[in-house]
């Protein structure tokens, strides 16, 4: 299984700056310490190109962001202090979900240990997305011949608003969200199915819809590739999640997602996505049950390196 980093690539963000930047290095370092991936499987991905990225978005959005042209307002939304390395390190993490969907394709796993940026719109950033990296791998990987079909299948506790609406009407993308009904972002957009999920919604309930309404994506979709935007937002832990899961609950959440991929033999690129716990450890820890789950799925299908 291949994972792909660019926690080396950092925002200078202000002091008390409540995006925890810091997870990504803190979480490749336990990937490796912990034995779930040795080095020689983590990769430095390369930046998306603008082809890539105008694929997904508004050339004029993807100029404007590259030459730091934003209005102070656009800045607000997507909650980041413009720089030449809030650019860069966007690219790099569109890149590494890129490079994940391929890897994924030809040894049916691999992890962007970043990623996840789903709020990004075509032509408009916001809530710390910058660029839509599952929008970008989607388009490249129909560009490149790899895959017609794509299924995001997207458990942040925020919706995927931004996917959404880049692939409204797209009936080549099929978009799968399930969300606290009451957060953020407060206007949802339409995804091809949205499970919405009151407040303090716990373990059990939230397994009780997932699974069905997986396995209504993964029939209605019928994907050459999935792309699972895990999140450790759900967490009970949570500042910005709303929703009551434990860490076991999130485990578990990863099970039935790859056992229902790997059911249906739709190999699948990972990405992080959203973590906010009041202890930055509890988000690590979740996103390594993930990665963990991933490499599960990878030695289940025979792919051990």
């Amino acid at each position: 299984m291949r994972l792909f980093y660019a926690d080396h690539y950092v925002l200078p963000l202000p002091a008390g700056h409540r995006f925890p930047m810091e997870k990504y290095a803190r979480l490749r370092e336990r990937v490796v310490c912990e034995n779930v991936a040795a080095p020689d499987q983590l990769r430095a991905p390369r930046a998306a190109t603008e082809e890539e990225l105008r694929r997904a978005h508004d050339p004029r959005y993807v100029r404007r962001v590259s030459e730091g042209d934003l209005t102070p307002a656009e800045i607000r939304r997507i909650g980041f202090p413009w720089s030449p390395e809030m650019v860069e390190r966007s690219r790099r993490s569109a890149g590494a979900t890129l490079e994940a969907c391929r890897a994924a394709l030809e040894e049916g796993v691999a992890v962007n240990l970043a990623g996840g940026t789903h709020h990004a719109f075509a032509d408009r950033g916001e809530g710390y997305c910058v660029f839509n990296d599952s929008a970008i791998a989607a388009r490249a990987m129909q560009a490149e011949g790899r895959a017609v079909r794509v299924l995001v299948v997207d458990c942040d506790v925020h919706q995927g608003n931004g996917t959404a609406s880049i692939f409204t009407d797209d009936p080549t993308v099929f978009t799968f969200s399930i969300h606290g009904a009451k957060n953020f972002p407060f206007r949802k957009e339409r995804s091809d199915l949205d499970v919405e999920l009151p407040d303090g919604v716990e373990d059990e309930a939230y397994l009780s819809h997932l699974a069905p309404a997986l396995a209504e994506a993964i029939s209605r979709c019928r994907p050459d590739l999935a792309i699972y935007v895990s999140g450790a937002d759900p967490y009970s832990g949570d500042r910005l999640g709303r929703l009551s899961l434990s860490r076991e609950g999130l485990a578990e959440r990863d099970r039935v997602v790859f056992a229902a991929l790997r059911g249906a033999g739709v190999p699948v690129a990972v990405t992080m996505a959203g973590g906010y716990a009041r202890d930055i450890e509890d988000t690590v820890a979740i996103h390594l049950q993930t990665v963990r789950a991933a490499a599960g799925f990878a030695r289940e299908a025979g792919y051990q390196r």
